[in-house]
């Protein structure tokens, strides 16, 4: 999704507080189910009123192809109504060998008849066969079209969309409803249309045929279609809460294969069997209901099917004593009664399928309908060069209206400044380079970039301004040359190799079989470090006027951080650079310190004004090396540098 899927990876870490809030929330004021664990989807069947918007809508999309699936449906017609016509055809034939039997057959018309009846089968399956491949395409068309539309939407929507949404929903409402509604397209409207021109042409055929054995099979075929009905409304619940106990099940399988080390460390593996047992004794109570209530469909319409047979041999028997009918009548009544039976089930079936298709679509066109980001048609295209001063004007924010993180900050930074940004967890350090970069827009106050606001710029000229490093590194599956370079064009072998080596990943690139061309997939692990040296790499590859390090070393070991701070010196030189939550390495070298809390700058300095001052940010810096007051005055940085995060 272009430069936005490398925008909401750079907000990840800034966002993962209020999605897990979030989530705790909703788990903690949902329903249980029935295993107790989780929120529980109703399992109310969904309305006709519910139903047609959403059909109206998946049509809309499908406009462009409205004229093939006119097209199609039409042939879908004709091909039922040639299936209907075929028994008439087979009555005469079996009427003609009777007759024969008492004299002489006469070959000649079973033979004209046998063609024609072999033409009008063999054109129902052409007819069939061009309604199903015209309907495919023109589906898949439409999918296509709505999986664009997603994809072109999900660029144009505000990050705070995905506070409140998960990945994994929004992933798929792209695959899974889609394809739900696809599928539903494809197949549910040419089997109810196709179905109910069998179904009435079937009737009409036997009514002109002998309305008495009409009336009889058809009698009997409404009994078993009322059963099965029946059936399929008691199973369609059972299948809801299938679904849902499915995704709960991947859900907590996916969650543990991620935190296996977790898991491993915390000996909690008896607890994580004890949760996949309990969400797979769930599935398995609604699956086997599910699949037992609708595998009593297939026995229950071949019963249909047979009881109308017997139904029509009987009275047909009759009449056929008493000279009412010939025999041949008994052999077309008997594929009738099948082609009636046959689409009673498909129609049902489809019914069925459209509250699935309801429900999916309805979150499909939620997505579609969010609120989008405001229109920059208008602006200009670019920007000029770039000094690199930022300023803060009273700038306010919150993720949430009712909850402010930033009141009122203020700051300014020169050209080619270093600035690092520190202070405890929740502080706003992360929240204020996303407001910098236009990921979130402030709700008060205003940030300038060379004195020009950058409301009055384009969020991707914005976005092109900066290089970002952030603590949870992101890599793509592609080569190793394609995740350094990314969007960056015209890199020269010679300034790979340079940047290359800058880092220090010389080593890595010599060890991977084909080098830079090596395929970063699962086959080739890197460790966390290297990923982060890929990172670095990438935004010197960029080689934008404005940097900002999220905790940018945090995965490297101390002997690494060595080599690369000289890249990373080098990569600041000129630019004007933020560094969030960085080792006391880098954060000492600073040209300014700000020292947030609450979401408020209380301090501003370098390292030794600030220390000198005994205030908040030396009680941060001595709180690492001395945690029981004994008064260290140790400058060796600790591992990790937690207390500045």
């Amino acid at each position: 999704m272009n430069s936005r899927t490398e925008q909401i990876s750079s907000a990840r870490e800034g966002m993962r507080k209020a999605e897990k809030a979030r989530e705790k929330e909703l788990r903690s004021s949902a329903p249980p189910t029935p295993s107790g664990h989780g929120p529980q989807r109703s399992t109310e069947k969904v309305s006709l009123d519910e139903i047609v918007p959403t059909l109206k809508k998946m049509l809309a999309y499908a406009r462009p192809y409205w004229a093939a699936m006119i097209v199609a449906l039409l042939l879908a017609i004709i091909g039922a109504v040639l299936a209907v016509i075929s028994p008439d055809y087979l009555g005469d034939i079996t009427d003609t060998i009777e007759v024969g039997l008492r004299d002489s057959i006469d070959m000649g018309r079973v033979r004209h008849l046998s063609l024609i009846f072999g033409l009008i089968l063999a054109g129902s399956f052409v007819f069939s066969f061009a309604q199903a491949r015209i309907m495919a395409v023109a589906t898949q068309r439409t999918s296509q079209i709505m999986r664009r539309e997603i994809d072109h939407k999900i660029d144009r929507m505000p990050l705070s969309y995905f506070d409140r949404t998960s990945y994994g929903d929004t992933l798929s409402r792209v695959t899974n409803d889609v394809d739900t509604l696809s599928q539903t397209l494809n197949s549910s409207i040419s089997n109810i249309i196709t179905g109910v021109v069998t179904i009435i042409g079937s009737a009409v055929m036997m009514f002109v045929t002998e309305w008495r054995m009409a009336l009889s099979g058809i009698a009997a075929a409404l009994v078993g279609f009322m059963l099965a009905l029946f059936i399929m409304t008691k199973s369609q619940p059972h299948f809801v809460a299938q679904q849902r106990k499915l995704g709960a099940l991947n859900g907590h399988v996916e969650e543990t294969f991620a935190g296996h080390n977790v898991v491993r460390a915390f000996n909690a593996e008896k607890e994580m069997r004890d949760e996949f047992h309990a969400r797979n004794m769930s599935l398995f109570h609604s699956s086997w209901r599910a699949q037992f209530l609708s595998g009593l469909m297939m026995p229950i319409m071949t019963f249909v099917g047979n009881l109308g047979y017997v139904v029509v041999c009987i009275v047909g028997a009759v009449l056929v004593i008493n000279g009412v009918i010939p025999i041949g009548v008994i052999v077309s009544f008997m594929i009738y009664i099948r082609l009636f039976t046959n689409p009673l089930s498909n129609i049902a079936q489809a019914a069925t399928s459209f509250q699935s298709a309801s429900a999916a679509g309805t979150r499909v066109f939620e997505l579609l309908e969010e609120e989008e980001l405001a229109d920059e048609s208008e602006k200009p295209v670019g920007t000029p060069a770039v000094r690199g001063d930022v300023t803060f004007e009273n700038v306010r924010f919150g993720y949430s209206p009712d909850r402010e993180i930033i009141h009122g900050f203020s700051a300014r930074v020169k050209a080619g400044e270093k600035v690092a940004i520190v202070g405890p967890t929740g502080a706003g350090k992360t929240t204020m380079v996303n407001l910098l970069m236009r990921f979130y827009e402030v709700d008060g106050g205003r940030i300038l970039i060379d004195s020009v606001p950058t409301t009055d710029m384009r969020r991707e000229d914005v976005d092109s301004l900066f290089s970002m490093v952030l603590q949870d590194t992101w890599l793509f599956e592609g080569t190793l040359r394609e995740n350094i370079v990314y969007r960056t064009e015209g890199v020269s072998q010679e300034r790979l190799d340079a940047v290359i080596d800058e880092v220090g990943l010389r080593e890595l690139v010599q060890q991977l079989p084909q080098g830079y061309d090596t395929v970063m997939g699962e086959d080739t692990q890197l460790s966390a470090g290297q990923k982060q040296l890929v990172t670095i790499a990438r935004a010197m590859i960029a080689d934008n006027p404005l940097l900002i390090l999220d905790e940018a070393t945090s995965s490297i070991d101390t002997r690494t951080e060595i080599i690369i701070q000289e890249a990373l010196d080098s990569l600041m030189q000129g630019r004007t650079s933020f560094v969030i939550a960085h080792r006391l390495s880098t954060i000492r070298n600073a040209d300014v310190i700000f020292v947030m809390r609450d979401g408020d700058i209380v301090e501003t300095g370098k390292h030794d004004e600030l220390l000198a001052q005994g205030g908040f940010y030396s009680e941060l810096y001595n709180s690492q090396f001395d945690p029981v007051g004994q008064g260290a005055t140790a400058v060796t940085e600790p591992a990790g540098g937690h207390a500045l995060e």
